[in-house]
């Protein structure tokens, strides 16, 4: 799972769109912002552990339990469904996103970065698993 983690927190080094939006929202040194840039970047690092601990990992261990002696695409197929219903359950269900189009580019930006940090994961766990044949 550290590798995952790795991975998924090497996405972040392209900022999500919300960060974005919410940094170029006020000028520099405004006073009156409603949010400090550091804010921003601490709310990323947040969005990466919570998705990280919240849907990677059960995503991966169940994706990786249920496509066990199937092959890695199998599993990697399995982790993602697991990962994609999770995300949404967590933005809709915890996070009370409520705008459909607001919950779509979340859901697309989290699993894309997802996805990557899954692949990681899976192939390795696949390469890790691979029966012994004997001689």
């Amino acid at each position: 799972m550290h590798l995952s983690g790795a991975l998924l927190a090497l996405t972040f080094l392209v900022p999500p769109a919300w960060a974005l939006d919410a940094y170029g929202a006020a000028p520099a040194g405004d006073p009156t912002a409603d949010v400090p840039p550091f804010m921003i970047f601490l709310a990323a690092l947040l969005a990466c552990v919570t998705f990280h601990v919240m849907v990677q990992i059960p995503s991966g261990l169940l994706g990786s339990w249920l496509g066990r002696n199937r092959g890695a695409l199998v599993s990697y197929a399995f982790a993602l469904t697991v990962a994609g219903t999770l995300t949404l359950a967590f933005l809709w269900g915890v996070l009370r996103v409520g705008n459909v189009a607001e919950l779509t580019d979340l859901w697309v930006d989290f699993m894309a970065r997802g996805s990557l940090a899954l692949a990681g994961y899976v192939g390795l766990t696949s390469l890790w698993a691979r029966p012994s044949r004997p001689a």
